[in-house]
């Protein structure tokens, strides 16, 4: 929960107008207990009464039918979710790449940099080759016990040649705020990054 509705607040409170959209559209499912105690944070309970955010979630738009061109910053969110549908949409690589394209500036954290395994730079190269970033680590999700996934962040970035950076001065990596930019690509390790990351965005575009 925290991944989309921390940058979603955020650029929101920002005065900027934010949609909310998915690889299949309608219903953005949570993780069970992100919501409540003791895991819930200001952002959490303020969406819960937010009937506007709620139908965000309930109903959000489907990747196919918007122009990511249209936009100034594109912001992936990740969840255990994440690693079953962002990596493999060849739409939403397509729209990345488009997006990239148009100059708007990129955003993802923990499992959300999968949504930028397909996208490609202007010369046909991966989005990521060469590029500085993070997202959470193999590390991280052995030890969360997690590993039935498809796809892991570290492993598949580092694939495509990205620069992939981690710190480990936290316990456990869980408590970590680190994030890395490199161009107008800015990544967070993990959930706890998500408001830092959308703040760098934001500061990134003040200074253009």
């Amino acid at each position: 929960a925290s991944e989309l509705l921390h940058p979603y607040y955020e650029f929101l409170d920002a005065g900027m107008r934010v949609d909310v959209a998915s690889i299949q559209g309608g219903v953005i499912p949570m993780e069970p207990g992100m919501l409540g105690w003791p895991i819930a944070g200001a952002y959490e309970k303020r969406f819960l009464d937010d009937p506007a955010a709620q139908e965000w979630v309930a109903e959000s738009l489907k990747i196919d039918d918007l122009d990511f061109t249209q936009y100034d910053v594109v912001f992936l969110a990740g969840g255990w979710g994440a690693a079953f549908d962002l990596g493999q949409s060849q739409v939403l690589g397509d729209k990345i790449t488009e997006a990239n394209a148009s100059g708007a500036l990129l955003g993802a954290v923990c499992h959300g940099p999968l949504g930028f395994i397909q996208a490609r730079k202007a010369d046909g190269t991966p989005l990521l080759e060469g590029v500085r970033a993070t997202g959470v680590t193999d590390e991280a999700v052995a030890a969360l016990g997690i590993t039935c996934t498809p796809m892991h962040p570290e492993t598949e970035m580092r694939k495509v040649g990205a620069i992939f950076e981690e710190e480990h001065d936290a316990m456990h990596e869980f408590f970590t705020n680190h994030r890395a930019q490199d161009g107008n690509l800015f990544t967070g390790m993990n959930q706890n990054a998500s408001c830092s990351t959308a703040q760098d965005i934001m500061l990134s575009l003040l200074s253009q």
